[in-house]
This record gives structure tokens, sequence and C-alpha cells, in this order.
């Protein structure tokens, strides 16, 4: 009974502070539930584009003299298997064909058989460009080499044996031709070998007719692989548990077939590099989400000791009634019970509804049997708990009436202050983050090959330190500029106050404590939704960059040697949602005996169809790299990795070797090195090459551009259909928007949609912004109602009590702005730059969103204006309700 009394007495006495605290438990359950369930879907989903990516899970390939049917068996025993289907490889020395009165030859390929059925079992892996799909099918880079189209002869000159004679069919894309003709069986470390630029695909009955006795004089050039798909419904929805899945299955099948198979696990390579962006995925929690949660926590500690002296009042009146300590506690416990709970009631239903909002599927943690949502609940109600109990226990010590009359205050500087632990926390942080930083260490660790993963937690320290610093200098400066009663001070009431001003810095003076911590509870809470807002801008933006450098511009038309894309320019260019198309030639160059791709482009025009930063290139930026290369009429910009392998200096002469589209052979092309390429749109990123598209045509006899780049008006899906409508009369050319790029390299972290995260960052971000100024400066007028009466009571004007309010709220607002800006955009730079390893390339600068920024500043203003108004309107009071405080 005496709890529940004592509890109506609250709620209807001091209702605002219980609403404070309850608030507090809400927003820190809230966010953290929330930010668990971004999680938990980031690395499903994750997995899932994952797994869509790769074509064929497994390729097991048989040994000479191995049972290829008892390896089959061996494989279904070893995982859980939805498809196997055969393939059959034979090397060959080469391909004839003769048309147009020349005859073209080519070097070393290959010639492949899949069993009926394949193509509906792994769509991804023939995509038919043109003629017909039963019968002989020419890989269109050997289309294009041979010249051939349907209809002409080929001559397959067999190893060992006289060559045959095929007739063509239909020419077909290979998109997964760096899977389909790996080496099976390298070690992990080595370098991955070039698919063959050769391939003829014959039905199975042809090639073992032309292939069986190829087998029997030279087995070592004929294969035979098991392409495998695993039943995926399986698999655990997180990237690390699915990698050791996977990866522990392969080890069971090599176990079974030990001496008569090899395996490619080609699900577990691509889960062994999306656990990596999962861990990356935590990190964001940790870095992003821990500083909200500690917000809400501090919101609600700051919340309960607003009322300090009047908790040690109530102790002191219920000793007189005979209260003991116990007594006290429990009445506190009771307090405490509600809080935590309701607190971590509403929140759990805050980040369930957000998440109806922000995840596709938000009851995926939000379940009760979840084991996260209860660590979560049980976080809230310690949280409400400890808040209540532990600060009522310590003021329960000895407290007497006399004692509580007392003005409660420090009695001298804090010891923190006197050790000058501020700025001996932000010097630790700027030198480990400059150690950081300059190392260009990895935050995660993935080790190749092993299934251990680690985050590296140091890298934590720094930003934490900062965090605390930031914090405690802000504290310091606003307690140096308001205990003092400094003219800084006066200067920063003068509007409000006028003629008062002395008067009303000289009693806010008086309380510099309390204004100090609304400061510093406001700058954190606006530090933390303006690094949130930038890092989340900047991540976003380079999210873009990095699907453009993918695709190659907002819409990329994709196309062949045989059918350029450029030959449609002129339609491209006149559609209504296109800004600018630009052709691009892509061609291929061979440096030594690496082949490699090579872009011809018009260094004056190319940046109206693409974005190219100057991350893009070494030794200088953008501009000055393309004029370079536009003043230098054979100049060639080679990528890093081939100026190492060559051991390349500026101004060497480098002489590739190009196809003469007159005579379809390869002949050296002098090119003069002037600079170096890190990334090129749609370009791999290891070895390319850029050029002069001009220079280029001339060499080779050709002006066809392979590819064209195009920018959209608007939405780049909108443009892409247009594109598609217009080219439907060509299938053989592919058209792809950025959009889509981004959902292909889904596995990698910038490709991560954060518009969950972000939602729920920034939204958390904005209410505790809000409610760190509003409810702070809210308590602060509410446990000082007498001294507003008494003024009243003794004549003082509305006006002349707004002014005191005003001047209360503009010194909290000033504070919590300015040391909360600051704060804010050093720590979200502080956040890109360790986190670099996210982006690729680096961002060249922060990306800042400035209506966030503007909607965070105006409900800032607002909640401040609310509670003083409300303070406003409650000043007035009769002697009987002056007697009640």
């Amino acid at each position: 009974m005496m709890a529940l009394l004592w509890i109506r007495g609250i709620l209807t006495h001091r209702f605002l502070r219980v609403a404070g605290a309850v608030a507090g438990v809400a927003l820190a359950v809230a966010l953290l539930a929330a930010m668990t369930s971004f999680l938990v879907h980031a690395s499903a989903s994750m997995t899932v584009r994952a797994i869509e990516a790769v074509p064929i899970d497994w390729q097991v390939q048989v040994l000479s003299g191995a049972d290829p049917d008892r390896v089959r068996k061996a494989i279904a025993g070893a995982a859980p298997v939805k498809v196997v289907d055969g393939a059959r490889y034979a090397d060959v020395s080469g391909f004839e064909a003769s048309t147009d009165g020349t005859t073209q030859t080519t070097g070393p390929g290959q010639v492949v058989a899949f069993v009926d059925g394949y193509s509906k079992d792994f769509p991804a892996e023939v995509r038919p460009l043109s003629g017909s799909t039963d019968g002989v099918l020419v890989a269109q880079q050997t289309a294009a080499n041979l010249h051939v189209q349907p209809g002409d002869t080929a001559t397959i000159n067999r190893i060992g044996l006289p060559a045959a004679t095929v007739k063509i069919a239909g020419v077909v894309d290979l998109p997964d031709a760096d899977s389909l003709f790996q080496a099976v069986g390298l070690p992990a470390q080595a370098a991955p070998q070039a698919p063959p630029d050769n391939v003829l695909i014959l039905p199975r009955p042809d090639w073992l007719q032309l292939f069986e006795p190829q087998m029997k004089q030279r087995p070592d050039t004929i294969r035979l692989q098991w392409h495998v798909r695993l039943a995926r419904d399986i698999l655990p929805t997180d990237p690390v548990t699915a990698y050791t899945f996977v990866t522990g299955a392969q080890r069971n099948l090599e176990a079974r077939t030990v001496g008569q198979a090899l395996v490619a696990n080609n699900l577990g390579s691509r889960l062994e590099a999306v656990r990596e962006d999962s861990l990356y995925a935590s990190v964001l929690f940790l870095f992003l989400g821990l500083p909200g949660v500690a917000l809400a926590v501090a919101l609600t500690f700051a919340v309960t000791s607003s009322g300090a002296a009047r908790r040690r009042m109530e102790q002191a009146l219920l000793r007189i009634r005979g209260g003991t300590t116990r007594t006290i506690l429990f009445l506190s416990a009771a307090e405490a019970a509600l809080i935590a709970v309701v607190g971590t009631l509403l929140g759990l239903a805050g980040a369930w509804l957000f998440g109806l909002v922000a995840e596709p599927e938000p009851r995926a943690i939000l379940s009760v049997s979840n084991p996260a949502l209860m660590l979560v609940a049980l976080f809230g109600v310690m949280l409400g708990f400890v808040a209540l109990v532990f600060p009522a226990w310590s003021d329960a010590r000895g407290i007497t009436v006399a004692a509580a009359r007392h003005v409660v205050g420090r009695a001298g500087t804090p010891l923190w202050r006197r050790l000058w632990l501020d700025i001996l926390l932000l010097a630790c942080a700027g030198l480990l983050f400059w150690q950081s930083a300059s190392t260009g260490y990895q935050i995660v660790l993935a080790p190749e090959g092993v299934a251990e993963t680690s985050v590296d937690y140091k890298a934590f320290i720094a930003p934490a330190l900062f965090w605390l610093g930031a914090a405690l200098l802000t504290i310091r400066l606003s307690s140096s500029v308001i205990a003092r009663n400094s003219k800084l001070l006066r200067a920063i009431v003068a509007p409000t106050s006028g003629p008062l001003a002395p008067v009303v810095s000289a009693a806010l003076s008086r309380q510099s404590s309390r204004l100090t911590v609304g400061i510093a509870m406001t700058a954190l809470a606006v530090s933390f939704a303006t690094s949130t807002a930038i890092f989340n801008t900047t991540y976003n933006a380079q999210a873009r960059i990095d699907a453009e450098l993918t695709n190659g511009s907002d819409v990329t038309v994709f196309g062949t040697s045989d059918r350029p894309a450029g030959a449609h320019l002129a339609a491209l260019t006149v559609l209504t949602d296109a800004v600018a198309a630009e052709p691009m030639q892509h061609r291929f160059a061979y440096v030594g005996a690496d082949l490699q791709d090579l872009y011809g482009i018009d260094p004056k025009h190319i940046g109206r169809a693409t974005n190219l930063s100057d991350a893009y290139f070494g030794g200088a930026g953008a501009a000055e790299m393309l004029a370079r290369l536009a003043a230098t009429p054979d100049g060639v910009l080679v990528s890093e990795e081939t100026v190492q392998d060559f051991q390349l200096q500026q101004g060497d002469t480098i002489n590739l070797r190009l196809v003469d589209a007159r005579n379809h052979q390869y002949h050296p092309v002098a090119f003069r090195f002037i600079g170096v390429a890190r990334e090129f749109p749609t370009a791999p990123k290891d070895s390319f090459l850029v050029a002069n598209a001009a220079y280029v045509a001339r060499v080779t006899g050709s002006d066809a551009a392979e590819y064209v780049l195009m920018r959209s008006r608007g939405d780049p899906a909108v443009l892409s259909r247009q594109v598609s409508s217009v080219l439907a009369v060509d299938p053989s050319l592919k058209v792809a928007d950025v959009g889509q790029a981004a959902h292909l390299i889904g596995s990698s972290l910038t490709a991560v949609d954060l518009g969950g995260l972000t939602a729920i960052e920034l939204g958390f971000a904005v209410v505790m912004a809000a409610a760190a100024a509003g409810l702070m400066l809210a308590l602060g007028f509410a446990e000082r109602r007498r001294p507003f009466a008494i003024l009243g009571a003794i004549g003082a004007s509305p006006a002349q009590l707004g002014a005191f309010l005003w001047s209360e709220g503009i010194v909290i607002l000033a504070g919590g702005l300015i040391f909360g800006l600051l704060s804010g955009v050093l720590t979200a730079w502080m956040l890109v730059k360790l986190l670099t390893g996210v982006f690729d390339p680096p961002p060249e600068a922060l990306s800042v969103p400035w209506l966030y920024l503007a909607t965070v500043l105006v409900l800032v203003i607002v909640s401040v204006a609310a509670a003083v108004i409300s303070a406003s309107r409650r000043s007035a009071l009769t002697v009987e309700q002056l007697r009640d405080l």
C-alpha cells in the first residue's frame, strides 16, 4: 500500500521527472533493439546477396582414372545437394576459320560440353547472343577473333589428332567465364588465371565423338567436372557461420574423395569475402550505435540526478516520520520498477514500430524467443534500477533535515579538472588516431582460407577517448564562462535580458553546475546527430560512387567489337532522360604476355557522362590527368599493379599488342606511359590501361566504341528502360544501370543499404537532441519553481521573470550547439578516416547533409522555446501553491 501511495504521489507532483527518466530508458532500449535488428538483417541480407552472385557453388574435378559415379555419390553424401550436372573440357591447340577471303587463326583454346538440361540448372553460365542455341556455340570473343557468325564453319585443331570441322549455330556470352574455366586445385594464395580467349561449346554427343580419341592419347588434356548447387535454404543466415558450414562440407567431401577429385569451393570463396563485410557491419553498429545508447543512458542519469536536492529533502522528511533506510530504498525501488518496466516496454514497442518502416522484417529481432531481445530488455530494466536506486542509496546514508536544508554543492574543484583529464583524453585520442590512420591498418582481420575472423577493437579506443574528452572539455569551458560571470556570459544573455543582463548573468553563475550539465548533454546529443548524419551521408555517397565505378555511369550499354554499342550513339543521345552519352572503347591489349583491358576515351568529354574522382588517379587529380592524356595523343594511363609488375617509369615507351581490325591479328603499337590510374569506370581492379580513343582507332583501323556511358536526368532505372526499348533490335547489347550494379556488388559493405541504419540513427538523434536540450531545461525550471514564485510574489513582472528563463535557455542552446557541431564534425572525420577500408575509393571530402542538420537545429531551438514558455506559464503561483513547494 505504501508503495502505491508513493507512486501516486510522484506521478502527481513529480510527473516530469518520472516521464524524463522513462524517456531515457525507452530511448536506450529502442535504439539498442533497433540497431541489433539492423545488424541481424544486414548480415542475413549480405549472405543472401552473396549466395545469389554464385552461379556454381562447387566445381568438383574428377582426377584421371577415378570413377565419376563414385565421386558424384560422395558429393551427395558430403552436403545437402540440389543439382549436380556434368561438364567436359578439352584443350585444343587452336581454331581456324576462313571468311571474306581471309583465314583467321587463334591460339590455344578449349571445347566444352554440358549435359542436357545444364542451361536450365545453371542459367547464368551461357547467354545467347545470336543464332540458335542448338548445335555448336562460339564465345563472342572467339567469334570476333575468327570473324565468324552463325552459319559459318570453324576448324578445331585437336591435340595429337587431325583437325575437325564444325558448323557454327550461334554466338554466346560466358558471363561467368572466370569461374567456369578456373584451374581447380590451385592453392588459395595462387594468382587467379585468366579464362581462355577461345572457346567452343559442343553438344555432348558431338564432343564425345571428337574427343574420346584424344582422351585416350592425351588424358592430361581432357577434364570432367561435376558442377554442384547446394541446397541453399538450409545455410545459416550469418556469413561467418555460413562460411564455416560450407568449408566444413568441402573438407568432408575431400576426405571422402581423397585421391579421386579436386574441389573448387566458389560459394565458400564468396562467403569468405562477405564475412569481412559482415564484421564491418558490426563495426558500424559499435561505432555509430553505441554512442547513441551511451547518450540515452547519460540522459537517464542526468534526469534522475536533476532532482537530487528534492530527493534529499524527501528522504529527510521520511526519516522524521519514522522511515528507515530500508523503507526509503524500498520506495525508491518501487519508483525504479515503474520507470524501468514502463521505459523498457515503451522502448521495445517503439523499436518494433520503427522497424515496420525501417526494416523489411522487424520481427526477426523483436520476438519473445529471441535471446538478443531478452538481453536488451534486461539492459533496460537494469538501467532503470541503477539510475534510481543507486542515488537513493547513496543519499540515504545519514541524511537529516538539517543536512537536507543545506545548499548542495561541490566543496572544491573536481579531481578530473585538477588532473586535466579532458586534455589528457583528447591528447591520447589524437595520438592513437594518428598511429592508426598513418599505418593504414585493417580494422577487420579476415585471414584468407581461415574460418576465424576478428575485429581489432583497439580501434575503438581513439573515438571513445575523444568522445569522453570532448564532453569533459565542454563542461570545463562552459563552467569557466558561467561560474566566473564573464563578459562572454553577459554578452550571450544580453539579447534576451536587456538591462537585466548583469543581474541575470550573476544569477546564472550561481547555477553553473546545473547549466554545464545541460550544455554538455545538449552538446553530446547534437554531436551524435551531426557525426551520424555526416558519416551516413558520406557512406551513401560513396556507395553510389562504388556502384557507378562498377557500372561505368548512371546507365551503361555494353557491346562487343563486332556489335559495338557506339553504333547506336545517335539514337541514345536524343532520349528524353539522357543528359549526355559518351562512347568508350573496350579492347584487349597484351602487356608482355599479360592480356589486359584497354579503354579508349575522349579525355575532354568523358566527364560529361561519368564522374571521375581524384582518388581514381595517382600523382595528380582527375582534371590534370585527363588534360595530360588529351595533350599526349599516344599517352596511356596504366594501373598501379602493372606499373609495379613491369617496373615502369613515367615517360617510358610501352609496346602494346592490339588486334588490327584489317587482318584480325595482334600487332605491336607504341604508347607513352604518362600516369597511373588506380580505378576507372567499368575497369577491373587489378590490371587495365586507359588511352586516347582517337589514337587507338587510328592504329587499329577501327573506331568502334564497344561501350556507351550515359548520364541520367532523373532516375537511372527510367533511362535504362528507355535504352533497352531502343536497343531491343540487338539482343547482344547489355544495358545496366547503377541500381543494378549496387545490387550485384551487394555483398560489399558499401553496397549494404544503410537506409534502415540511417533512419534508426538519425531518427533517434533528432529525438535525443531535442530531449537533451528541452528536457534538461524543463527539469531545471521544475526544480526551481520556488525561487521563481518568490520573485513573482515580491513584485517581479512576467517580462522580468521571462528574462531569467529565456537567458537560461539561450545559454544552454548556444553552448550545446557550438560544442556539439564542432565535436560532431571532428568525430565524423575521425570515423571516416578509421573506416577507410569500407570505402572504395576513399571519399575526397565529407558529405554534409545541410537539410538534416538544419532540421536538428530547428527542433533543438523549438524544444528549448517550449520549455521556456511552459515554465513562464507556471511561474505565477498562489500562496497555497507556494507552500506546497
